[in-house]
């Protein structure tokens, strides 16, 4: 019987042990995906207790807590954070088969030195260790990641923000290189409220009046290259469900007139609007070298009453399952007709979506870019031990897995880049098994190149961000 997270951790042969603890696990990180706050960074926050650095904004958490029967009031609500430390101390132990079980402990055990188990008879005194360290150099939002071998990460950012934490960064020489992402989601979703206060503040930070489509594709152009200024290289695109109109410019500028005036929009309107300003900005990214992500199939705050009562992003989200295939290949072959395609990841919330987006992929793939056009990680729901595997697997079927840019962390919590020693760990196993089963040669040369190029080179050759 194996020790629970030694250092043999999901390594279940010598093969896969060489290729992590030889290769994988020197290799620094480039977290090209997170939601991590620039002002954070900017201001090296320090934390005040476990709670605020670990239970504030982890909705993964909130959600088993909710599962165990905790009230909101210790999860969002006005208890105090010890209080609510001293729950997620209570749901922990039921966690044993969640990925929160393993990620919980090794952030504990990576930046606490704690390898105890978090339970109610443990609970007081990590709570005290934690807290007492948090005082100490090194215990704050640089330092995290500094201790993490973070060399780059890229935030992820509204068109409309002013980046000006990004430049405070930039200024003050920090040795991690913090980027900006573009997310355009309020830009091409007239389903969303809120549109035309977001205009609004286009056109004050632009200063350029909004009437025409061509206008907006002015306005939105303008912020793009003010991100490019800023050292941005990637986009994301958050689309819920994917949607193809063909429509045209003047068509566009019609749409765009009756949102401004909040008239009612019918689907297919808000369909043709979405699909001409995605087309735009892909071919801008192409025009630019950028990276285009395109996050697919999430259905989002589910609970009206809790919506109502905490609002968005507080885990009522789940995946979706309408098909969307031929709308995002005619997205994509639009794009490539006119060779205006950027390097493209495309990421599903529900995997058995990842077949689909592979061999799509597949279809657009060109020089002289390695990979262009990429199977995004297992995200959110599915950055777990079996949804890794899944990913990865069909990647390696039907692509190239050596070509794959590798892991994010899509986190708002400096301690999670532990999640990147888990998805290492079990692509070793996964290279590890396949030597054992006679599927892969037994040439740790070469394996242990491809390792560290997942791990970190393909990225940092991908992405060609400054480093």
């Amino acid at each position: 019987m194996k020790k629970f997270m030694d250092e043999s951790f999901l390594l279940t042969n010598p093969i896969s042990e060489r290729l992590y603890h030889e290769y994988a696990k020197k290799m620094p990180i480039l977290d090209y995906h997170c939601h991590l706050d620039p002002q954070e960074i900017a201001e090296n926050k320090r934390y005040s207790n476990i709670t605020e650095l670990w239970l504030a904004h982890d909705h993964y958490k909130w959600r088993a807590m909710r599962a165990n029967g905790i009230e909101e009031k210790y999860i969002t609500g006005d208890a105090t954070d010890k209080e609510k430390f001293l729950k997620w101390a209570e749901t922990l132990p039921r966690c044993i088969g969640n990925p929160l079980y393993h990620w919980s402990h090794l952030e504990l055990k990576r930046y606490f030195n704690i390898d105890s188990l978090l339970s109610p008879e443990t609970a007081e005194e990590i709570w005290d260790k934690c807290n007492d360290l948090l005082q100490q150099d090194g215990f704050s939002a640089r330092g995290f990641i500094e201790r993490s071998n973070v060399k780059g990460l890229c935030t992820t950012d509204d068109p409309i923000d002013s980046l000006e934490y990004h430049r405070a960064l930039k200024d003050d020489g920090f040795a991690t290189k913090v980027y900006p992402t573009f997310r355009p989601d309020r830009a091409f979703d007239l389903s969303k409220p809120g549109f035309v206060r977001w205009i609004n503040k286009l056109m004050d930070i632009t200063g350029i009046e909004i009437e025409t489509f061509q206008d907006y594709q002015e306005a939105l152009k303008y912020r793009i290259d003010f991100f490019h200024s800023m050292g941005c290289r990637l986009s994301d695109h958050g689309i819920d469900r994917m949607v193809y109109g063909r429509g045209t410019i003047g068509e566009a500028t019609e749409i765009l007139g009756k949102a401004l005036g909040e008239e009612e929009l019918t689907k297919e309107e808000m369909s043709k609007f979405n699909t001409q300003v995605q087309l735009f900005l892909g071919r801008e990214y192409a025009s630019r070298g950028w990276t285009m992500q395109l996050h697919l199939a999430a259905m989002r705050d589910n609970s009206r009453r809790m919506y109502d009562l905490i609002g968005p992003n507080t885990g009522f989200d789940a995946m979706d399952d309408q098909p969307y295939g031929e709308y995002l290949a005619n997205f994509l072959s639009d794009l490539d007709q006119t060779d205006e395609l950027p390097k493209t990841i495309l990421y599903s919330l529900n995997p058995m979506d990842n077949e689909l987006l592979i061999t799509i992929a597949g279809c657009f793939q060109s020089g002289p870019t390695p990979g262009k056009m990429q199977l995004g990680s297992g995200w959110w729901f599915n950055d777990q031990k079996d949804g890794m595997i899944r990913q990865m697997v069909a990647l390696a079927n039907m692509g190239l897995i050596s070509r794959f840019v590798g892991m994010l962390t899509d986190s708002r919590s400096f301690l999670s880049y532990t999640r990147h020693e888990y998805f290492r760990r079990i692509l070793c196993d996964l290279f590890g098994t396949w030597v054992y089963q006679g599927e892969a040669p037994n040439d740790l040369d070469l394996l242990g190149s491809i390792i560290e190029d997942i791990c970190y080179n393909n990225a940092r050759d991908y992405f060609k961000l400054e480093l």
